[in-house]
């Protein structure tokens, strides 16, 4: 980066800054073949940025202006992501005699499909018994038949190889397969964060709801307890003038 590059001339590039150019699949704009010298003023010149080597074995070498922290971020952002994509592969297999008959070849290729389709690499085995490896070549014809029979959904890694006595190829599902599966991934993650943030916010709320709820049954019992005390002060005034009568004096004393 900066100094550090040895090479006297590179082919330099400063990130897409196009409107239509959001996607991450947009490819950076080229401003020619440069000194190192003069990339690097360029560089200073675009607000300071660092220039940063891409592909040393190019030729010439490409080099890239860009804000280093930024472009460090977005880099270790998209091996994260292939990481993460990385970990729910499997390899599955599905096995098959070179004298399959056609319902059983239709489950093979039901069973393929499926995990196909669940974003995992298939390994096709074509097994022979005895004398029957001298008839490889169906093995190879059989292979073959069922790369075509789901090319719309995957793609046959290299050709059929020998393996013991069996045949074998690698089915890899087609890149708008995984992408359809991350795509609903994301949405059922999401789909999930948002029920558990609803959860939350209703327990919250019925949490509230009660506490108020408690506080009802108290303030009740206070105001019976208030009109129970006003009334005894008046059944006592009441007692004291049928005892004393309705004189002037009683009125003076206790009026």
């Amino acid at each position: 980066m900066n100094a550090e590059i040895k090479f006297p001339e590179l082919r330099v590039t400063v990130p897409n800054t196009a409107p239509s150019a959001s996607s991450n699949n947009v490819k950076d704009e080229v401003l020619g073949i440069m000194t190192r010298e003069a990339a690097m003023a360029k560089a200073k010149e675009m607000g300071g940025l660092d220039l940063i080597l891409i592909n040393e074995n190019s030729d010439p070498p490409v080099a890239k202006i860009a804000d280093y922290s930024k472009y460090r971020y977005e880099k270790e952002k998209k091996a994260k992501e292939a990481k993460k994509n990385s970990k729910s592969t499997e390899m599955k297999e599905v096995k098959m005699s070179y004298k399959i008959d056609i319902h059983d070849y239709g489950v093979r290729i039901k069973n393929a499909s499926k995990f196909i389709n669940q974003g995992n690499r298939v390994k096709c085995t074509v097994q022979f018994k005895g004398r029957e490896v001298q008839h490889d070549k169906l093995g190879v014809e059989l292979l073959g038949r069922m790369a075509e029979d789901m090319t719309k959904i995957c793609t046959m890694d290299s050709k059929p190889k020998r393996e013991g006595r069996s045949l074998i190829c690698i089915l890899s599902p087609r890149p708008q397969v995984t992408k359809a599966l991350n795509d609903r991934k994301r949405s059922e993650e999401k789909t999930r964060k948002k029920n558990k943030r609803l959860s939350k916010e209703q327990g919250a709320n019925a949490s509230g709801e009660f506490e108020e709820e408690e506080d009802e049954p108290e303030t009740a019992a206070s105001v019976i307890e208030t009109l129970s005390e006003d009334d005894d002060e008046d059944d006592m005034d009441s007692s004291l003038k049928e005892l004393l009568g309705t004189t002037d004096l009683a009125d003076d004393l206790f009026g």
